[in-house]
């Protein structure tokens, strides 16, 4: 029993961690655990935005192989959509291509239903590079505020640690510690929640770019397969030229 009561008196006696993250938090209360939910809220929806959008992005760029491979070898652009995924960008346009070209013949000016089927080809790859930057904007916004938020906690830190001194007569580092270790503690995080969420954006603005642009190019491809009647069909259609047969080597004279 002796041992005991002399080990567990050591143990009061010992002292007590109160400089670590949890021991922060208690010590900033309500601010401090309402900065880091707010930064942890934050964190969370940009991986979410990261990896949904690249799995999104991924899908579109695995579908453009189809594209290149069958859909131009089809004779019209109806039995080319069939071989395209639903619900997909690429089949969306060509849709929106055909329901147009239906409704430019009812127009009476040809200049005028080439800008109708122009404007609805626009308009569908509008609406497809507008549904690929949702969640951009939160990203954007992650990275610009949560760096001030961590600030503003490390503001707060800053002013208890101030009140600390002031009630305790002198800078003692027991005084101050704690305070002071939250504040960094808050901008450590602001940063730690800022820095992925830009890379993110503009990882997936770049991604954006590259899509936008084979939106645009197949979007021009289908306008001037419409126009010309099936006609034009982009380079990658073409069916490669056979090699011509190799002409039988001349007999050698006779002397």
């Amino acid at each position: 029993m002796l041992i005991v009561d002399i080990l567990a008196a050591a143990a009061e006696a010992a002292p007590q961690n109160k400089f670590g993250f949890t021991e922060a938090l208690k010590q900033g209360g309500f601010i401090a655990y309402a900065t880091v939910i707010i930064l942890g809220t934050m964190s969370f929806g940009s991986f979410y935005i990261l990896f949904t959008k690249w799995f999104e992005q991924s899908k579109i760029i695995r579908q453009f192989g189809a594209v290149r491979t069958s859909f131009w070898k089809a004779p019209t652009l109806k039995e080319g959509a069939a071989k395209l995924e639903k619900n997909s960008a690429w089949r969306q346009i060509v849709d929106d291509g055909v329901k147009a070209e239906e409704e430019a013949l009812k127009l009476k000016d040809p200049t005028e239903s080439h800008d109708w089927l122009h404007g609805s080809l626009a308009r569908s790859e509008a609406s497809i590079n507008a549904r690929l930057a949702g969640g951009l904007p939160f990203l954007a916004t992650v990275g610009a505020t949560s760096p001030f938020i961590g600030l503003f906690g490390t503001v707060v830190g800053i002013y208890r640690a101030l009140i600390a001194i002031g009630l305790a007569g002198s800078a003692s580092i027991d005084k101050v510690a704690g305070p002071v270790g939250e504040a960094l503690i808050m901008t450590a995080l602001g940063l730690l929640v800022a820095v992925p969420a830009v890379l993110a954006y503009n990882y997936l603005q770049a991604r954006n770019k590259r899509i936008a642009e084979l939106l645009t190019g197949f979007s021009t491809d289908v306008l001037a397969n419409i126009a010309s009647g099936g006609a034009v069909k982009p380079a990658m259609a073409a069916a490669p030229a056979k090699a011509a047969p190799a002409k039988p080597a001349a007999a050698p004279a006779k002397s």
